[in-house]
């Protein structure tokens, strides 16, 4: 990989134990058992890890956060995609899961230390259900593929050659 090759992290978000809460693990999953990527793009599966997540953003040019999110209004299964300016500035009307505010921080402090990625961008889902269970619920289950596929096409519309396993 040249040394000017812009570099990607694609970071899923949740926990697996509480049922939806899990969706950007599982969508992760996904795309390492369905895509080849290319060296200079990672794929990190971040559970809560909250302010250990920094090193990965402060090392990519793009970053992509996936994860569940709790907002007003809007149906269970509803793919949302914002740009780190959209939820910095409130656009949305709730707040978003646990792991959102961690998030939001964390690219604070990358900003303050001048290793913000160029571009973020958050993947984000309806869940339906919130609680202990391992499994999806079926809404999101069949939002799995969708939100891979958009992802892969962010990707590869930002120049990454993410190819089909």
């Amino acid at each position: 990989m040249a040394d000017n090759e812009k570099k990607a992290v694609v970071l899923g978000i949740g926990n697996l134990l509480m049922g939806d809460e899990g969706f950007g693990i599982h969508v992760l999953r996904h795309l390492e058992r369905n895509f080849v990527f290319p060296e200079n793009v990672r794929l990190v599966d971040c559970g809560t890890a909250g302010i250990y997540m920094a090193p990965f953003f402060e090392d990519a040019d793009v970053a992509i956060v996936m994860d569940a999110a709790l907002i007003d209004g809007l149906e269970p299964g509803k793919i949302l995609r914002l740009n780190h300016q959209e939820v910095r500035a409130g656009d949305i009307q709730s707040s978003l899961s646990p792991h959102q505010i961690g998030v939001l921080e964390i690219l604070e402090i990358c900003r303050l230390r001048d290793t913000l990625p160029s571009k973020v961008e958050f993947f984000l889902v309806i869940p339906q259900k919130i609680e202990p269970s391992v499994e999806l619920s079926q809404i999101l289950e069949d939002k799995v593929e969708e939100m891979a596929r958009l992802v892969t096409e962010y990707l590869t519309a930002e120049g990454f050659k993410v190819k089909n396993a």
